[in-house]
């Protein structure tokens, strides 16, 4: 499938206007085009424009996520915070939220947000690479709707549901670990579909408690119910399934039980039939580490430990080791002067954002 490079400006142009066409606010647009740009700046292609129109502008189109993020402050502490979202953006209910959670462990050395009512937030690496930025270690999670299958099951009942760890290091990128608690992500596979790939076997079950690799038919599966995706480690105990299942429960419990939100069946975003918003939850972290020995101190050991991770004894036709955030950065550095590939399927949809919305003012490379 035939890709054409469009440049950073227009792109970020394109995408704030966009959002501002359906009703979000300007300075709010503006955090909602920067979170999901970061996806195609770290080659996160799952979570970047590929989810521009199906994911956001076509959700406040059907009345189930709302363009204007009323974000109200349910109960505080010095430390603490549980906000509800009131089904606005994601994207900008997840930079108060952590922006709050910083802003605690400024003053008392952790803070901590946790979320309901909230929609899909973009790339959670994006906040934790916030409190990163601020010298502080960032954590968050967010439910989703169900897509995992438990161990010993073939229903899917928890969501993707990422447990994302984020600190600064001495070197040129930080630390980011940013990955679901299946063993892969719907977004995946619906980049896999855009490309016309199969889905691996063994990332995906049935109900017949069989792999399946039709990603197309995968995909309208998951949403009846008739497949699941394996949690992390794959299917049943063999590879350890059962880790990623007990992480996914984890970040399913903060994700709604501190801020007395939904969870599991309640978020698959149908009702009677509709589509209804799908009221997820998040959680936010933050920890200062001038609180324990100082920042400085913390980089140099934190890039320490990955430095001699790197240098470890590689394994027979590999030449190099990778930590968390390293292969991003060299992505960015490919990127940061050229723009982000656009696939057909995303160019056909950013030609019908832009003739429904009247911006008529931009020209694209692929007309």
């Amino acid at each position: 499938m035939a890709k054409i490079v469009l440049d950073w400006k227009t792109l970020y142009d394109f995408v704030e206007d966009a959002f501002v066409g359906v009703g979000v606010p300007r300075e709010d647009a503006k955090i909602c085009a920067d979170v999901l740009l970061e996806s195609d700046k770290r080659g996160i292609e799952s979570h970047g424009v590929n989810r521009f129109k199906p994911i956001y502008i076509d959700r406040i189109n059907i009345g189930i996520q709302n363009p204007v993020t009323n974000f109200e402050i349910i109960r505080e502490t010095p430390t603490t915070a549980v906000v509800d979202g009131h089904d606005g953006m994601g994207q900008v209910i997840g930079y108060k939220s952590m922006q709050m959670a910083i802003d605690k462990a400024k003053e008392y050395g952790m803070g901590m947000v946790a979320v309901r009512n909230s929609c899909h937030y973009g790339i959670a690496g994006y906040f934790t690479s916030m409190a990163s930025k601020a010298g502080m270690i960032g954590i968050t999670g967010t439910n989703a709707r169900p897509s995992i299958a438990p161990t010993f099951a073939v229903e899917n009942m928890l969501g993707t549901n990422p447990l994302t760890i984020g600190f600064p290091t001495d070197e040129d990128f930080d630390f980011s670990l940013d990955c679901a608690t299946s063993i892969t992500q719907r977004g995946k596979l619906e980049y896999f579909a855009r490309i016309g790939q199969d889905t691996p076997a063994g990332m995906v079950i049935g109900r017949d408690g069989k792999a399946k690799t039709n990603t197309e038919e995968i995909l309208v599966e998951l949403n009846t119910g008739e497949a699941a995706l394996a949690p992390l480690g794959g299917i049943g105990e063999e590879l350890a399934g059962y880790k990623g299942y007990g992480y996914a429960t984890v970040v399913e419990v903060l994700s709604a039980a501190l801020q007395q939100g939904n969870f599991l069946r309640m978020l698959t975003g149908k009702k009677d039939g509709k589509d209804v918003p799908f009221h997820l939850g998040h959680f936010f972290i933050a920890i200062d580490t001038e609180a324990f020995m100082g920042l400085e101190e913390f980089k140099k050991t934190a890039g320490d430990i990955l430095r001699d991770l790197r240098s470890a004894q590689r394994a027979p036709g590999h030449d190099r080791i990778f930590t968390a955030g390293e292969k991003e950065y060299e992505v960015w550095l490919e990127r940061k002067d050229s723009g982000v590939p656009i696939n057909e399927a995303v160019q056909a949809e950013f030609l019908q954002v832009r003739d429904s919305l009247g911006l008529s003012k931009y020209k694209f490379p692929w007309e």
